[in-house]
């Protein structure tokens, strides 16, 4: 926790870009913005260790708007060389999330980065979105009027109302690791995967299915 206080201000985060593949193309269509920490000391930290730390002491707030903008940023740059890099999907933390000048923070760094909107896709648990949904309504109503896309992050792990979640102002369904995983022997995780899929086009919904490593 000493550590992590002040990283943000010595330039020890970093952010990476993981690569979305189009299955029908074959070409990137977008990417989502990995946070990364590299201690002089420690070396690199990973993600599962710091970003609870983070959440909890409240430096996520500050380092997630940091990740934010410097997407957004890197993104504007690399149109500006013309290379299409599709859409950007940035994680939201629960803490980000319950904010109430949130909506607010994301129009300030679309402003700031001149990122077109219709480009930045932020990325909430289904947990999370069903934790207030008076609040999920209301903010997912605010950010989507900004033009920004909303994805389900983690999809299939938690508890989610198909019902009430076909309510909210949603683009796409992110498919967790877990049920990706051994996909291609054709087992309980591919029928569950083909139901999601099935399910997420009855309701006009992209898919994006985390974990494809290999071929297969």
């Amino acid at each position: 926790e000493r550590r992590l206080q002040g990283a943000l201000e010595r330039g020890e985060f970093s952010v990476h870009y993981q690569p979305q593949f189009n299955l029908a193309t074959g070409r990137i269509s977008g990417m989502e913005a990995l946070l990364r920490w590299t201690h002089p000391e420690l070396g690199a930290v990973a993600p599962a260790e710091f970003v609870p730390l983070a959440e909890e002491t409240g430096l996520i707030l500050p380092i997630g708007e940091w990740v934010m903008r410097s997407a957004c940023r890197q993104v504007r740059t690399w149109l500006d060389q013309d290379l299409p890099a599709g859409r950007l999907a940035v994680n939201v933390s629960p803490v980000q999330f319950s904010q109430r000048d949130f909506g607010a923070t994301v129009a300030q760094v679309l402003r700031e980065t001149g990122l077109p909107p219709s480009l930045l896709e932020l990325e909430i648990t289904e947990s999370l979105m069903m934790k207030d949904e008076e609040w999920t309504r209301q903010l997912l109503g605010e950010l989507r009027g900004l033009g920004v896309s909303i994805a389900i992050d983690d999809f299939g792990v938690g508890y989610s109302n198909l019902r009430r979640l076909s309510e909210f102002p949603v683009s796409r369904l992110k498919i967790d690791r877990s049920l990706v995983q051994d996909v291609e022997h054709l087992g309980r995780n591919a029928a569950i995967v083909t139901a999601m899929v099935s399910m997420a086009r009855a309701l006009g919904l992209e898919v994006v299915a985390e974990g494809v490593e290999n071929f297969e």
